[in-house]
């Protein structure tokens, strides 16, 4: 299962984890997990590319795990913080779609 981790301060998400292997199908075909990685890798490349918010992002191959953590402030603070939601609700609908294969948890 893939498990999707929001980060808010009060009312500003500060970022995201997303970790784990979906298991829907092998690797390869596995549209779950492509779905899942799609979206993170246009989350970031809008946030840090294209509105240049210098989040800190890293990643452990060994547990198949991406987070992004926002800087305390952005210039394009409304613009990311759309993104961010837009891409939170994305998750959660393909979790409705497929609930044993992902988790989206606010914390």
């Amino acid at each position: 299962m893939t498990r999707c981790e929001f980060f808010r301060e009060n009312e500003r998400i500060t970022g995201f984890s997303v970790s784990g292997h979906s298991g829907y199908a092998e690797s390869g075909a596995d549209i779950v997990c492509a779905a899942i990685s799609a979206v993170v890798t246009m989350v970031e490349a809008t946030i840090n590319d294209v509105c240049g918010a210098k989040a800190k992002v890293r990643v452990k191959e060994e547990d198949a795990r991406i987070t992004l953590t926002l800087p305390a402030s952005c210039e394009e603070e409304d613009t990311i913080q759309a993104v961010l939601a837009g891409m939170m609700v994305y998750l959660i609908d393909l979790r409705d779609q497929y609930p044993d294969f992902i988790e989206v948890l606010e914390v």
